[in-house]
């Protein structure tokens, strides 16, 4: 099934004026709604090879993970690995704090990223939404965005976001995404944490060529 689902920091420029004017006022929405970027703890995130279901390739440096269809012969079916949802987990979790990373996700037609708790079930067939401890975005059929809550939440995207940002406030229980393309919010989810969450990344089925391109852990943009 189709379950969809670091460059340097550095200062950038006020948005030009030839921006629209609705990009604007959702950069003034982020900048007054959210906490200070100063706050944000920017998380180096990489990936953790134990959690990888059998048919996700993960790079040397355990920044990038993409779908194949053969599975390796060899590969340890690890209490933690993920079996039915081909999904891969960060190394780094949180059981307090407030942190930041972003994922490039280019062109790709289908994805999904957030985060999941830790007594996820990672063996069976799920339904990854809040109630069973999954807070994700996700892109499928290469134009529909949702936030999966029950039932789902469509988003409209004005700029296909070509790298998302992810920012976690665990005792606040907000799980945020950004659109890093044109700075602008994409959704927050608001909840309760009582575990340890972690980084989740679904970088979706290969259909065809289109969607073959992995999705890449990138250092934090600097949003001051």
């Amino acid at each position: 099934p189709d379950w969809g689902g670091c460059y340097p920091l550095t200062t950038l420029l006020p948005p030009p004026p030839a921006l629209p004017a609705g990009v604007r006022q959702q950069q003034h929405l982020w900048k007054n709604q959210f906490p200070s970027p100063s706050s944000w703890r920017k998380t180096l995130v990489t990936l953790d090879p134990d959690t990888a279901h059998p048919n996700l390739v993960l790079s040397e440096d355990r920044k990038s993970v993409r779908f194949v269809d053969a599975r390796p012969r060899d590969l340890p079916d690890t209490p933690r690995r993920f079996t039915i949802y081909p999904c891969v987990l960060g190394a780094q979790g949180f059981t307090s704090g407030r942190h930041y990373w972003e994922v490039e996700v280019g062109d790709k037609t289908h994805w999904a990223l957030g985060v999941c708790k830790d007594s996820v079930s990672r063996k069976g067939e799920l339904t990854p939404l809040p109630e069973t401890g999954y807070w994700r975005v996700r892109l499928w059929n290469g134009d529909k965005y949702a936030a999966t809550t029950t039932p789902f939440t469509p988003l409209t995207v004005r700029v296909k976001p070509k790298r998302v940002g992810v920012f976690v406030d665990y005792e606040a229980g907000q799980v945020a995404f950004y659109n890093v393309t044109d700075r602008s919010h994409i959704y927050t989810f608001n909840d309760t944490f009582t575990e340890k969450i972690w980084p989740l990344f679904y970088p979706g089925i290969r259909a065809g060529r289109k969607n073959a391109a992995p999705l890449v852990i990138r250092s934090p943009t600097d949003w001051e």
